[in-house]
């Protein structure tokens, strides 16, 4: 008897019309990055940060020295499983560095 009553609440569970389940809609923002200078080229963020990060997410950080943003770029890759080479990481670093070096504390 123990056994069935948790098999019941599962199948009345599963049973759930799909209209009664919950949708969640993200915000989607792929407005490409601008170059930052001669030096910051958005090339590598337009193509590995846009395709899990919106573009206003990232404008929202805060100012990162250059060592910091170099952490965030490893905890992607590594932590999050993040599918950027290791050859975009410099051009990365420093399109986020410069972003930082025009904001308030940065």
């Amino acid at each position: 008897m123990r056994m069935l009553l948790p098999l019941a609440g599962f199948m009345l569970i599963s049973a759930a019309p799909a209209s009664r389940l919950v949708s969640i809609d993200l915000p989607f923002d792929a407005t490409p990055f601008a170059d930052m200078g001669p030096a910051a080229s958005a090339d590598a963020m337009n193509n590995n940060c846009l395709s899990c990060h919106s573009g206003e997410m990232i404008r929202n950080q805060p100012a990162l020295s250059r060592a910091e943003w170099a952490a965030e770029v490893a905890k992607m890759r590594a932590v999050y499983k993040a599918p950027v080479a290791e050859a975009d990481d410099a051009a990365i670093i420093d399109w986020l560095t410069a972003m930082s070096a025009g904001k308030p504390g940065g």
